[in-house]
């Protein structure tokens, strides 16, 4: 709508004798209750002509409608001018840009961009915390990706420290040799399950030094348990030989469980690094800020940073004893991403409990004068809450990412075979269907609420075929696929003067056209949510339109026809691209 922004700038030059910038005209859709489509909003230019809002309004709404064919009507409600906009308008902005296959493809802009998501540790499997994290970057990573960012996917792996040497330890002395292949588990589930067990055997030592008389906080540092997994981080730091092959072997097993995981959630990643290898970096910009006078040592040789100016704390940078805090490891670690990659932004997809830690990490980097540093951006979000009693967890505190897809494919199995839609599917087919259903659902679920909002995940109420879910927009899309499929359809661009589109269908080409820029919203905001409420809003638009327009399929052949069929394979094109950015995949049938 370019053209009635400068149509309105001409109108205010002309009456008014003022030459004004163009963000001063504030133009939005003309709510439903109310006649015309584009509205413009008085109040800012009431400066310039001082006059009324309601006078205003009025000279340039006949003003518009004298000079630009393609407004036909206004009318005036206070401060708003509103504005019919001829449909021979809407026709051929739908033929010439929206049918283009470009439509809604963003050009190379010659930025790079990293995503660093999923984060895991190396000590469990995935749960619904990293769920929501994995989903969350891969698709802010795909919609940088469709604005046209050059993008990495990175996946920093949390595999050393003492949470690792629990589950080796517990696997030491509990494990009798088990591997994934003797017991049937996966290789992260597996880890897991010592891990579970060495806290089950440390709170035991615990309560027998509580009873012999030691306080709460004695008894966790001196129970024998916490003390030999602190030897064995030590053995790990010095590269005794047998603790790093253990280390190697049972890591492995839990690299293997992640990949299945990561390909069942549909996620990928460019660039894996890794804790043991970075965990030493960072002390070289110790010293580089000691030099620069951002750090200062205490009087027992810790380095610290003030940053009470600032509005945080003191903050530790580097031990009395010279060994490194995840501040030092992360400091080198962005640096050494920015020298691998040279990205224009870096985005680090973490809870908001680590609100604090990016604060002073990043305020950090600027006071070193990275110039880098300006670029970097964390990207936090909520917790995810379950209904009491809806799943089981394996480990009893958290939701288990596995069980998680299995449960989501199996609701989405019992809930499709009761509409009874699926009789004459193979089995093949009906796996795979009941799979997109179930992760469609689920994704969509966490992808659709803004990131920083804490979300209340109910499994039954995200595979429901109507309302705002993923399997409602995918089986619109089926819905799409199927008539026109019936209707043999083959594409063909229609004239522009036939005449007769409804209200119905000017919205429909109204919504259509926004799709490039809820590409770009989402992508600024590092947000999906905005996407994927958009794409609801299409599907539940084109549900509309197929129950208020004659039925497609029966109509007689000619430019109405095709145009409808033109509407609707456009609509199933912009929800199958869409949801593929949401990481969601759209079948052809339901």
């Amino acid at each position: 709508m370019n053209f009635i922004i400068t149509a309105t700038l001409d109108a205010i030059k002309q009456l008014y004798n003022e030459e004004v910038a163009e963000s001063v005209i504030n133009i939005q859709e003309t709510r439903k209750e109310f006649e015309g489509q584009v509205t413009i909003v008085v109040f800012p230019i009431t400066k310039i002509s001082k006059k009324s809002p309601e006078q205003t309004a009025q000279a340039i709404g006949e003003y518009l409608v004298d000079k630009v064919e393609d407004v036909t009507a206004f009318n005036v409600v206070k401060g708003f001018l509103n504005l019919s906009i001829a449909e021979s308008y809407f026709l051929s902005q739908f033929n010439a840009e929206i049918l283009a296959p470009e439509f809604g493809v963003y050009q190379p802009n010659g930025k790079k961009v990293m995503v660093e998501y999923s984060s895991p540790n190396t000590n469990k499997p995935l749960h619904l915390g990293h769920v929501r994290n994995n989903l969350l970057g891969y698709s802010v990573a795909e919609l940088l990706k469709a604005y046209g960012y050059e993008v990495t996917k990175v996946n920093l792996v949390n595999d050393r420290g003492i949470h690792i040497c629990k589950s080796m330890l517990a696997w030491q002395k509990w494990g009798n040799g088990e591997t994934p292949e003797s017991s049937g588990l996966k290789g992260d589930h597996l880890v897991g399950k010592y891990y579970v067990i060495f806290d089950k055997e440390y709170k035991k030592e615990i309560d027998v030094l509580k009873a012999e008389g030691q306080t709460e906080e004695e008894a966790k540092k001196n129970a024998p348990l916490i003390k030999e997994a602190q030897v064995m981080l030590q053995q790990w730091e010095a590269g005794d030989e047998a603790v790093v092959s253990l280390w190697k072997t049972m890591n492995g097993w839990v690299y293997d469980g992640f990949a299945i995981t990561y390909k069942n959630l549909g996620v990928d990643f460019d660039k894996f690094y890794y804790e043991s290898n970075t965990y030493l970096l960072g002390k070289d910009t110790v010293e580089e800020g000691l030099e620069k006078g951002v750090f200062f040592k205490k009087e027992d040789g810790s380095v610290w940073i003030d940053l009470t100016a600032d509005g945080l704390d003191q903050k530790l940078v580097l031990r009395a004893d010279g060994t490194s805090v995840y501040i030092t490891q992360d400091l080198g670690t962005a640096k050494m991403k920015f020298d691998d990659f040279g990205m224009d932004e870096s985005i680090y997809v973490v809870g908001n409990e680590q609100d604090y830690h990016f604060k002073v990490l990043f305020l950090i980097l600027e006071k070193l004068g990275k110039s880098w540093a300006k670029g970097l951006y964390h990207l936090s979000y909520g917790m995810v809450d379950l209904p009491n009693g809806k799943m089981k967890s394996r480990e009893g505190t958290v939701v288990d990412a596995d069980e998680l897809i299995a449960d989501m494919i199996a609701t989405a199995q019992e809930k499709t075979e009761e509409l009874g839609k699926t009789n004459d599917f193979t089995v093949a087919d009906k796996a795979e269907l009941y799979r997109n259903i179930g992760l469609g659902a689920l994704k969509y679920f966490l992808l659709k609420v803004e990131p920083k909002k804490r979300l209340l995940f109910d499994p039954n109420e995200s595979i429901d075929f109507q309302g705002n879910t993923g399997p409602f927009i995918q089986y619109t899309h089926a819905r799409i696929r199927s008539l026109l499929s019936k209707a043999g359809y083959q594409f063909a661009v229609t004239g522009n003067q036939f005449s007769g589109i409804s209200a119905v269908e000017l919205e429909m080409i109204m919504q259509l056209a926004k799709f490039p820029s809820e590409i770009e919203i989402a992508a600024k905001a590092h947000s999906p949510a905005s996407l994927a409420n958009y794409l609801y809003e299409l599907a539940k638009l084109f549900n509309k339109f197929y129950h208020e327009v004659p039925p497609i399929v029966k109509t007689e052949a000619g430019d109405a026809k095709q145009f409808r069929l033109n509407l609707s394979k456009k609509t199933a094109d912009i929800i199958h691209k869409g949801m593929l950015i949401l990481g969601i995949t759209s079948p052809e049938r339901m």
